[in-house]
C-alpha cells in the first residue's frame, strides 16, 4: 500500500509540469468500492493505440502523448484496453486505423480471457458497440478500431453464468460499458479491489448500461490529467484514449 502512494504521488508530480486537458472523468461508489469513471459520446475521438507509424510499441501514455503532439492533439484521459502477450502484441482480435493486427479467438481457455463468453470493444462510425466474440466472429462489424477480451461481464442485461456474489477473488480491474444506443461509452477503474459481479453489477444496476467487458486486473493503470494522475507501470499492450486538441 505505502508503495502504491509513492507511486502515485511520483505521478502526480511529474503531471505538474503538463498542460492539464479537461478529462470527462469522475468518481462514484458502488455497494461500498470506489470506481474512477471515463465517459465517451460517439463522434469524440476515441482511439486505440498500440505501436507508431515505424511499428515499435508504444507500450506508456507518455509515447501515446508524444504521437499524439504531432497532430496538435493530446490525451483527456487513457486506460489499457485488452490483455497482451509477454512481447505486448494483443490477444485475440486488434483492429486499429481499419487495419486488423490480430484475428478473433472464438474458443474457450483457462484465465479470465477465456472465462467465455468473453467480447469485442468496437469503435465505429456509427457509435460503440461490445458482442459477443463468437457472434463477432460470425457477422463482423466494420469497426476504426477494436479490441477483445474477457469475460463478457454483462450480455443484453445478463451478468456472466460464472460470476458468483461475494467472490473472494478480488483485483484492482478496469473494463468498458456501452449504452444500449451505443452513444455513450464509459470506461471504469476500481480505486478498491473487487471482484467480477460486484464490477458487472456495477455497470448494469449503477450505470443502465446492457453491455459491458472486461479489460484486465493487477495491471490496470489510468492517465487523466485533470484528475493529477498517470498511473506507473510496466510497458502495456493496446491503450485506449480519448484525444482532444492541445492546450
Amino acid at each position: 500500500m505505502k508503495t502504491k502512494l509513492i507511486l502515485k504521488a511520483l505521478a502526480a508530480l511529474l503531471l505538474l509540469a503538463s498542460p492539464v486537458a479537461a478529462a470527462p472523468c469522475a468518481e462514484t461508489e458502488f455497494e461500498g468500492v470506489t470506481f474512477t469513471l471515463c465517459e465517451v459520446r460517439a463522434g469524440e475521438d476515441l482511439r486505440l493505440f498500440h505501436s507508431d507509424p515505424a511499428g515499435d510499441l508504444l507500450g506508456s501514455f507518455g509515447a501515446v502523448n508524444d504521437l499524439l503532439s504531432t497532430e496538435g492533439k493530446t490525451l483527456a484521459f487513457a486506460m489499457n484496453a485488452g490483455m497482451y502477450h509477454p512481447d505486448r502484441r494483443p490477444v485475440g482480435l486488434y483492429i486499429e486505423r481499419g487495419q486488423q493486427l490480430t484475428p478473433v479467438i472464438t474458443g474457450g481457455s483457462a484465465g479470465n480471457f477465456g472465462m467465455l463468453p468473453n467480447g469485442v470493444f468496437c469503435i465505429a462510425e456509427d457509435g460503440f458497440h461490445i458482442t459477443d466474440s463468437r457472434d463477432f466472429a460470425a457477422n463482423p462489424r466494420r469497426c476504426q478500431y477494436a479490441t477483445q477480451s474477457g469475460p463478457l461481464m454483462v450480455k443484453q442485461g445478463q451478468l456472466h453464468p460464472r460470476f458468483i456474489p461475494g467472490g473472494d477473488s478480488r483485483y484492482i480491474r478496469n473494463g468498458v460499458g456501452v449504452s444500449a444506443d451505443g452513444t455513450r461509452a464509459v470506461f471504469a477503474i476500481s480505486e478498491d479491489s473487487v471482484n467480477f459481479d460486484t464490477f458487472g453489477r456495477m455497470y448494469r444496476d449503477h450505470l443502465g448500461m446492457p453491455d459491458a467487458l472486461y479489460f484486465d486486473g493487477k495491471v490496470s493503470r489510468l492517465f487523466s490529467p485533470a484528475l493529477g494522475r498517470s498511473d506507473l507501470g510496466l510497458p502495456m499492450g493496446p491503450i485506449v484514449g480519448l484525444a482532444v486538441p492541445a492546450p
